[in-house]
């Protein structure tokens, strides 16, 4: 999948604020610090499509990113949504529960929507936190992508069974991926066309 244009669109504190969709959209989601910037940017493989902070929780806004991609001679768009991260401790309790009606109304509402990447830090498991999206996202009929970073950061030897027992734990597919390696690119470009039926939409056009 080649990446052709990434640009930034729309961010906004409120629904209201947003533009109508006029494309598929993936939103990701994640625990703070969970390297959700980061793996945007990979995935575009743009170095600053998205704001990278080394304090936890900055984003507190819905940011909406246009992709143009080409798969052999095929083009297509795609609307990557990053979420406000979510579980970040040291921001006060009321500016937390401000961004639960955020992401789950935006889950909840947006017409264009047609999965949601779920980013687990691989050093931390899969926390209650996330359990909860996922069986939110279920109970919605939005399709999960559950995706583990920061692989690189354990040694080469603990990588596959740290991977393994996550997806025994969860009982789905979980992709692994790294920002800094690119390990997984492909495989979660493959799984965000599928969700989004831009093959058929191409195919039809």
């Amino acid at each position: 999948m080649d990446v052709l244009d990434a640009e930034f669109i729309a961010g906004a504190t409120s629904l209201e604020q947003l533009p109508p969709p006029i494309f598929a959209e993936v939103a990701f989601a994640g625990r703070s610090n969970v390297g959700k910037s980061s793996l945007i940017n990979s995935l575009v493989q743009r170095k600053n499509l998205v704001r990278t902070s080394g304090a936890p929780g900055c984003t507190r806004a819905i940011n909406i990113f246009r992709v143009r991609l080409r798969n052999d001679e095929t083009e297509a768009h795609l609307d990557l949504v990053d979420l406000p991260g979510y579980g970040y401790a040291q921001r006060s309790k009321a500016e937390r529960k401000s961004w639960g009606p955020l992401i789950e109304g935006f889950l909840e509402q947006r017409p264009g929507l047609r999965g949601a990447v779920v980013i687990i830090d691989i050093r931390r498991g899969f926390e209650p936190d996330d359990a909860q999206l996922v069986e939110f996202l279920e109970s919605i009929d939005v399709t999960p992508i559950l995706v583990a970073t920061k692989i690189d950061k354990l040694p080469a030897s603990k990588r596959k069974p740290a991977l393994a027992a996550l997806r025994r734990q969860l009982g789905r597919p979980v992709t692994s991926y790294s920002s800094v390696s690119g390990e997984g690119r492909d495989l979660l470009w493959k799984r965000l066309v599928k969700v989004c039926s831009i093959e058929k939409q191409a195919a039809s056009s």
